[in-house]
């Protein structure tokens, strides 16, 4: 029998996998060692454990159950702008979490458009805080995430099927029995896993609508037992308690299909001959327009505000926006380089994929307060905040990217993996001839989404920042704190601009004469 050939060197993976597992792991034993005693979690502890358990599970559902009408009406229609709205469906991650809360403020809040409509029509105005704006945010950050993950299950429907389903006359409910529902039973429970998995370690959304005893998380009550009590036993505690949480979320997903972000299928809209009659058209229309509406009417306050804003913006804002965008490219690259690690060594051992995705279970809070430990002994933590901030927002952003390059690597191996073998092309001259050339796209694809994610992070940064070197999104929260909200606009739109600008440079590099 002829000797395998492995073309990749293990080492770099297994540094990565090390790397990844004493942050996600090491971390939380870094914070119990420090930990002066352990007390039982009190009730309002369990409080907040059950209401994080809660607002995942219902904003997971509520961003599917509407997703699926939405993915449908996308799937069988044809319109001016249906490949923006999809363009903007497919990058959920992109706008910033406080960017979100301040538009959806904007809209929703006491002063906003949605209240001055239900006074004008004689009702109280809704209350965006507490637990009806934790699930309004989380179902805003979510819902263009499942519509576009169910959207890629429409796209992946061959043609042919809707084709006999007309010869054979069925109608809209017999197409939906026979044809669609397979394809939701099978991607539906993964992209349920996912956003359950985002809603639990949520954190801005929480900081801003949350907090009392009856709207408070876990990764907040994180937040609340370091930054105010200092309690570590309490702290590691919780984070324990939010690991099993997301470590069970994971263990499900794992037995269901999460379709890849791609583009295939997206722009073709497929005849639909059981979509033709007046009905269907109104139901499709009415999705594509409630979630149009749903979905840019914050972002669309945040232009108006903003614009206006941007004209009185303070002088800090400028060099937090500089720190923000120095940390995001440090992030993107330390993440692809940990994750190209990662994912060329899984060839060989399938383990170091799953080490890697193992982060999407931690706090990233506890990431940060393990470090700061750590580092107490040696420096002063918060003159390494920026570069923490860094390193633990590449390592929460590996999930997302070994989900991009695993089936592009997966691909060329599979293509001219054989071919190499034969030509004895292994090692550096293998992973820069044959590799990197078709893993490009997904890299340019994973860079970016890297870098909006860093840009818009609201978490390690808050622990232990020195005023003066805050980035931009905790520049946005304070100015709220303050009341400044023009100026929080004007600074939440140069956020906005700057993370779609740097996913739009790293996206498009990938795909130039890729």
């Amino acid at each position: 029998m002829a000797r395998r050939i492995f073309p990749i060197a293990l080492w770099p993976g297994l540094i990565a996998a090390a790397l990844v597992a004493a942050l996600s792991f090491g971390t939380l034993v870094a914070v119990a060692l420090r930990a002066e005693s352990f007390s039982a979690l009190s009730e309002f502890d369990w409080m907040a454990v059950r209401f994080t358990v809660a607002q995942a599970l219902l904003s997971a559902f509520l961003s599917v159950a509407f997703a699926i009408p939405a993915a449908r009406a996308l799937a069988r229609r044809s319109f001016p702008g249906r490949g923006v709205l999809i363009t903007l469906l497919g990058a959920p991650f992109i706008l910033p979490t406080i960017v979100a809360i301040l538009g959806l403020t904007a809209v929703f809040g006491q002063s906003g458009f949605v209240s001055k409509l239900l006074l004008w029509a004689g009702l109280e105005p809704i209350s965006i805080y507490g637990f009806h704006g934790v699930i309004l945010a989380h179902v805003f950050y979510n819902l263009p995430l499942a519509t576009r993950l169910l959207l890629q299950g429409w796209g992946a429907i061959p043609a042919e099927r809707f084709r006999l389903a007309s010869s054979l006359h069925f109608g809209p409910s017999e197409v939906f029995r026979h044809i669609e529902r397979p394809m939701l039973k099978e991607i539906i429970p993964g992209a349920f896993t996912v956003i359950f998995l985002i809603c639990t370690t949520s954190f801005a959304v929480a900081l801003t609508f949350g907090g009392g005893p009856k709207a408070t998380t876990v990764e907040l009550a994180i937040y609340e037992a370091f930054r105010y009590d200092f309690n570590l036993g309490k702290a590691s505690l919780l984070a324990l308690v939010q690991v099993v949480i997301c470590a069970l979320a994971v263990a499900a997903s794992l037995k269901f299909r999460v379709p890849q972000m791609g583009a295939g299928g997206l722009n073709r809209v497929v005849q639909r001959f059981d979509a033709m009659t007046l009905r269907t058209r109104v139901v499709d229309l009415f999705w594509i327009v409630a979630v149009s509406l749903f979905l840019l009417m914050p972002l669309l306050a945040i232009a108006l505000r903003g614009a206006a804003g941007m004209a009185d913006l303070p002088a800090s804002i400028w060099g937090a926006a500089l720190r923000s965008i120095a940390t995001a490219l440090g992030s993107a690259a330390l993440a692809i380089l940990l994750s190209l690690a990662l994912a060329l060594s899984a060839m060989r051992w399938r383990g170091l994929e799953i080490i890697g995705m193992s982060s999407i279970a931690a706090s990233p809070l506890v990431m940060g307060t393990g470090l700061y430990i750590v580092l107490f002994a040696l420096t002063d933590p918060a003159d390494w905040a920026l570069p923490i901030t860094a390193l633990v927002n590449a390592v929460m952003s590996m999930p997302f990217i070994l989900r991009a390059l695993g089936p592009a690597l997966a691909g060329a191996e599979r293509d001219y993996g054989r071919l190499a073998n034969s030509l004895g092309v292994t090692g550096l001259n293998r992973l820069r001839l044959i590799l990197l050339p078709r893993l490009r796209v997904a890299m340019g694809f994973s860079a970016g989404l890297a870098a909006a994610l860093s840009m818009g992070d609201l978490g390690v940064i808050a622990l232990f920042a020195r005023p003066e070197a805050a980035t931009l999104p905790l520049q946005i929260y304070r100015l709220m704190g303050s009341y400044r909200i023009d100026q929080a606009m004007g600074a939440a739109l140069l956020l906005l601009g700057l993370s779609l600008g740097l996913f739009y440079i790293f996206d498009r590099w990938g795909k130039h004469r890729a």
